[in-house]
């Protein structure tokens, strides 16, 4: 059974000063928990070496994808087919950072890949910042937490410069080449997640801007701010495929600044590869004798399944199959034209009270922090944030 420890939480003030204000559901409901999960410190290593293997996994499948061209089967839009070619390609486009979700791997449960949110991935700001400060506040040890993403994440910036060297070399080759950061306005956490990143980025000695996406110039010349400023980098926590499906002009765009070299898109096209669920039944066909894989296709499943959606966010359009054919757990949402997978069901761990357990573990270079969603049967935006502590 699951082991939570209650913890004092940190009031909603003091969270709006840090730049946290969506601690709040639309149900009056804390989204961030005041219990924190215990994990053994064996379990977090192996947490830490399941996200290793996969990621060397997902590099492997995406240069399959990408030799047998199989950019249709993950939903790939053709807009985006060259800009993913191109980024991947060529080492200085860097993949900062993305989330793997897991079920197991607590309570004697094996661990098991829900999926790789590569590109644009939810709760940094409370993996990486919130359940840290939650120690604090409780006066524990802030050490005991699988949580080094902050470190990693600048370690990882400065690899835009050093690439695979030594990151202690950074201040000898860095140039004065700039990050410029946008999310769209209007979006809290979008926004406060962006600025973090930036924050980071400024930490690791970057010269930094942000500009709000709607705000941000593009032409043959490369990327600017509002003022004009150019910029070498670009950061937009916006997915790339509603860049290709609402911005196509911005793909194309895009797809000429890479090729002319004027500047460099974080994270790089070639995530979307990743994030496609698509790539699950990929990886499924390449490593069929994986721990870590559930069965994946792109029919229905003999046997329970879980349906959704290759480009799916926060549990929408997601539908639960049991073995006869029965719906036991469905959500709507806006997804419903991206094509489906079908993925092998499996129970996720559960407390006392019939609450679900899905592990997060953030990947910067390497797999670099571990936090929890608890919720339903299929996580969605009502499910509470999980800070752990290692015992």
């Amino acid at each position: 059974m699951l082991t939570l420890q209650k913890v004092n939480p940190i009031d909603d003030s003091s969270l709006e000063e840090l730049g946290f204000t969506w601690h709040t559901d639309s149900d009056g409901s804390k989204y961030v928990s005041d219990e924190l999960l215990h994990v053994s410190d064996e379990e977090a290593e192996a947490y830490y070496e399941a996200a290793n293997t996969i990621y060397d996994m997902y590099v492997e499948a995406a240069e399959f994808v990408i030799d047998n061209d199989l950019f249709f089967e993950l939903g790939i839009p053709f807009n985006l087919i060259e800009s993913i070619k191109k980024s991947w390609e060529n080492d200085v486009h860097w993949h900062i950072y993305g989330r793997f979700d897991f079920s197991g791997g607590i309570d004697g449960k094996p661990i098991k890949l829900i999926e790789f949110n590569a590109d644009t991935p939810t709760g940094l700001f409370e993996s990486a910042i919130l359940q840290w400060a939650l120690l604090k506040h409780n006066d524990m040890d802030e050490e005991r937490q699988f949580n080094n993403i902050y470190q990693a994440i600048s370690d990882n910036f400065r690899r835009l410069i050093t690439l695979f060297d030594d990151t202690d070399r950074f201040e000898e080759l860095y140039d004065g080449w700039k990050i410029l950061f946008s999310s769209v306005e209007g979006n809290d956490e979008e926004e406060s997640t962006t600025k973090l990143l930036r924050q980071i980025a400024t930490d690791a000695g970057f010269v930094t801007g942000f500009e709000f996406l709607q705000n941000v110039g593009f032409d043959e010349n490369g990327i600017h701010d509002a003022h004009d400023n150019p910029y070498e980098y670009w950061f937009k926590l916006y997915p790339w495929e509603d860049i290709a499906t609402e911005e196509p002009e911005l793909a194309v765009t895009l797809n000429e600044i890479m090729s002319n070299q004027k500047a460099i898109i974080l994270n790089p096209a070639y995530t979307l590869l990743f994030q496609s669920k698509g790539m699950l039944k990929i990886l499924y066909d390449l490593f069929p004798d994986s721990p870590y894989l559930l069965k994946t296709s792109f029919e229905p499943l003999e046997g329970a399944y879980v349906e959704k959606r290759i480009f799916g966010r926060e549990g929408a359009n997601t539908k639960i199959v049991s073995s006869n054919g029965e719906i036991l757990a469905q959500r709507d949402g806006p997804y419903e034209n991206y094509k489906p997978i079908y993925q092998e069901y499996t129970e996720f761990a559960k407390d006392v009270h019939g609450k679900s357990y899905q592990a997060g573990l953030f990947f910067s270079y390497e797999a670099c922090g571990l936090g929890f969603r608890r919720g339903g049967k299929i996580m969605d935006n009502m499910s509470k944030f999980v800070g752990h502590v290692l015992v």
